[in-house]
């Protein structure tokens, strides 16, 4: 990377604090190092030409986990961990809202669902047999009851009468919240530098070197926010996860509204407009999606398909009209890791799919270690 005098004295001398990744944890890490240091030189550097996880790929859910995932995260963490987990997320909803403003990342409170297929009659028995505790539970945080027994009105197929209803749900439009976060960086003189990978970094002299490729430059502070790229660094404690999506052309008079969630969250849909958005199936072969890849395999989008065409869109016409991939952080825990590595090194990963939810708080949190 060849670079003028220029380049080298406007972006990348005297660094106070570099952060790695621009999605949605790295922007707001640097939002809030500008909050708490205003006079300080921050500099992002981004692997893509946009975000290269998931905060630009993912489906839009301001969710905090269905029924079933929590129940099934009882079985991992203990009731407070699952309880702060989710406050975590709660929290994060609302500082994302704030910062931007529900019109910018229009934002719309129809709620969510969780479907059940006919085949699934144990996980719905014990879902509705448990649905008392969980309000119980969550009942101090939301002031309410948060999942409720409903009748489908959708006309899913092949699936059970009722569904679980959470009116705390809702979704969003991810670019615009994108948009909306880069122009905010934007606006407090963040610097951001994109299609550049970060190869190593070297601690020396109370700084570190920044090394990308055949160049490099000194920063007082080292963030990482790179999630599902974050093996490594971590030592293995976060993997990566691949999700694949599709979305579908408009379909007539579509009167699905709302976010779904289906099979323990590892299927989800919802409607942008008059199309369905509908994403998931990396249980169908996880040692395979455990990648860095951004591609679609055949299993998985013919589950995809099959699910639009059985379930979801019965007996009605519809075209594929894109697909893509993403990039999530997971781990043995659904703890998020928000950690200093060393004297001037910090990260903030493994967001287990729930980056819109969690990754303000993530990122806030990173940039309070300092």
């Amino acid at each position: 990377m060849q670079l003028s005098y220029w380049e080298v004295k406007n972006w990348f001398s005297n660094v106070d604090y570099t952060v790695v990744g621009s999605g949605i944890v790295g922007l707001h890490a640097a939002l809030r190092l500008r909050e708490r240091f205003p006079e300080s030189k921050i500099i992002i550097i981004e692997k893509g030409m946009l975000p290269q996880g998931a905060s630009t790929k993912n489906a839009g859910f301001a969710c905090f986990g269905s029924i079933s995932e929590i129940i099934e995260d009882l079985n991992s963490h203990t009731e407070e961990e699952v309880v702060q987990l989710i406050k975590k997320r709660w929290q994060g909803l609302q500082l994302l809202r704030r910062r931007l403003g529900d019109t910018a990342i229009d934002f719309k409170p129809f709620g969510g669902y969780e479907v059940f297929l006919n085949e699934q009659d144990s996980t719905y028995a014990n879902c509705l047999s448990r649905l008392p505790f969980i309000n119980d539970l969550l009942r101090p945080l939301f002031k309410g009851d948060v999942f409720a027994k409903q009748i489908d009105r959708f006309g899913f197929k092949d699936t059970k009468e009722n569904l679980i209803y959470n009116p705390f749900e809702g979704q969003i439009d991810t670019g615009n919240m994108m948009q909306a976060l880069l122009k905010n960086a934007y606006a407090e003189n963040i610097l951001i530098v994109n299609q550049q990978t970060v190869s190593s970094i070297l601690e020396k002299n109370g700084s570190v070197e920044v090394v990308m490729g055949d160049f490099s430059f000194s920063s007082k502070k080292v963030l990482f926010a790179t999630n599902g790229f974050a093996n490594k660094l971590t030592n293995g404690a976060v993997k990566p996860a691949r999700a694949q999506v599709l979305i579908t052309e408009p379909i007539v008079n579509l009167d699905i509204k709302g976010t779904f969630h289906l099979d323990c969250g590892y299927y989800y849909f919802r409607n942008i407009g008059d199309r369905i958005l509908l994403g998931g199936g990396r249980n169908l072969d996880f040692e395979g999606e455990t990648t860095t890849e951004l591609a679609q395999t055949e299993i998985i989008q013919n589950k995809l398909e099959q699910l639009l065409k059985e379930v979801i869109l019965p007996e009605q016409d519809f075209k594929i009209a894109h697909r893509w991939s993403g990039i999530m952080g997971v781990g043995n825990s659904k703890n998020p890791i928000v950690s200093q590595l060393s004297e001037h090194v910090y990260c903030g990963v493994r967001l287990g799919g729930m980056g819109i939810a969690i990754g303000s708080v993530v990122g806030t949190e990173l940039a309070d270690l300092i």
